[in-house]
């Protein structure tokens, strides 16, 4: 089968797929390709973050093909997208959220938080719903159109904080002592705005706060400021290669191993181990919202299928599968949105359209179980993460492995905070 799109070094498509049923199969509805749904999707597939958008990128419109291909797109419809590089840069990310909206789509997703930090202001005047497969707890409280697909950087702080107290630190006397080192925009900011809510009520010292920029390539000063502290947690809320040149920066000052790292899941993937070295980073604790490639899913064998046969340089990575999943519930939020209204309540496009997107899909999303990838997707009337469950992993012989229980993460009401957004 050819795959009916091709990914340039700076690319702007629209991506169609209506293709037969396969055979033997049951039937799927016969898809009509005039009655499409459009959605809008951006990644950072070049720029600061492009180890994270190349290969979240190639998931979210494998998905696709894959739902159109056989599945027989939403209800007969084929999903259309208009996918455009935002270069995480957040001029891009307005003018093309402007676009999103001027060539008709149903709703928008974004890889990062960044990304949404640049979208939100314009999509939440709109009514123009978006969801941000990786987020951070400014771009939805409080909430609006905007929406998480997975916990966000405060739930990772918190969740690894508890995992910390209850199986590493184990009750010893006095509080432990956390240093945090956080990118300079919503990535960090969401992990440093939990601590600052939460610290003291966990019972945890933070003994330090820096931040760093996507492009860092040497944190040693900071790192002799942070190692003079002496703390016992180094936390880490930031993207791949700069949470790599962290972590071997510390290796290089004799601070691990020694001190227990901990990193929130926008890093925590295989770039990672790649890029810093599985010998660097053995024994580092992360969070993430997924299941690890390999496990007994209903949606495993189907998104292993693809990632092979269209993109296996991406096999392993665990942002592919998040970015999959990001599809899947798209799609569902698409079928419930017909479901509920009808296709042609939604065929223009316009402001009509978005509203009864966000009443009648997103807000009627219950227990979705997303085919297990990750946690069951549900709407909750004042809290608009679309999951609340994380998981606590370990890089064990170069391989991120260890998982721990789903964690449900509680809702943190920041705005409620007076230094909130400030």
């Amino acid at each position: 089968m050819k795959r009916p799109l091709l990914i340039g070094a700076i690319v702007c498509l629209a991506l169609t797929v209506a293709l037969a049923p396969l055979a033997g199969c049951a039937p799927k509805p016969k898809a009509e390709p005039t009655k499409v749904l459009k959605v809008g999707m951006m990644t950072p597939t070049t720029g600061a973050a492009a180890e994270k958008g190349r290969v979240m990128g190639h998931a979210n419109l494998d998905a696709i093909q894959y739902i159109n291909s056989e599945r027989g797109g939403v209800e007969g419809h084929p999903i259309e997208v208009l996918w455009l590089d935002s270069a995480y840069d957040a001029a891009k990310v307005v003018t093309i959220v402007k676009r999103f909206m001027d060539e008709g789509c149903l709703l928008f997703t974004t890889a990062s938080s960044k990304e949404m930090s640049a979208a939100m202001e314009i999509a939440n005047e709109a009514g123009f719903p978006g969801i941000a497969c990786f987020s951070s707890p400014v771009l939805y409280r409080p909430p609006k159109h905007i929406y998480g697909q997975t916990p966000d950087y405060g739930d990772d702080a918190l969740a690894f904080a508890n995992f910390y107290l209850k199986n590493i630190w184990k009750g010893k006397a006095g509080r432990p002592k956390f240093a945090l080192h956080l990118l300079n925009n919503p990535t960090g900011y969401g992990a440093r705005d939990a601590f600052r809510a939460k610290a003291d009520e966990l019972g945890i010292e933070i003994v330090s706060i820096d931040e760093h920029a996507a492009t860092t390539t040497s944190e040693i000063e900071s790192l002799t400021r942070i190692k003079a502290k002496k703390p016992d947690v180094l936390f880490i809320s930031s993207t791949p290669a700069p949470t790599a040149v962290i972590i071997k920066n510390a290796y290089e000052l004799g601070m691990y191993p020694g001190i227990t790292i901990g990193c929130a899941h926008a890093s925590f993937t295989k770039a990672l181990i790649d890029i810093a070295g599985a010998k660097i980073v053995e024994g580092v604790y992360g969070t993430f919202p997924t299941v690890l490639w390999g496990e007994d899913v209903p949606g495993m064998a189907k998104m292993t299928e693809y990632c092979k046969k269209l993109h296996p340089e991406d096999y392993g990575n665990m942002d592919y599968i998040t970015s999959w999943a990001q599809s899947l519930i798209v799609a569902e939020i698409l079928r419930l949105a017909v479901k509920n209204a009808g296709y042609d309540a939604l065929a223009k496009g316009n402001p009509e359209s978005w509203k009864i997107v966000e009443t009648q899909g997103f807000h009627k999303l219950k227990n979705y179980d997303v085919e297990g990838l990750q946690g069951p997707v549900s709407y909750t009337p004042g809290d608009n993460r679309l999951t609340k469950y994380n998981r606590i992993y370990q890089i064990v012989n170069g391989q991120i492995a260890n998982p721990s229980k789903w964690v449900e993460a509680p809702l943190v009401e920041y705005e409620k905070y007076e230094w909130f957004g400030k």
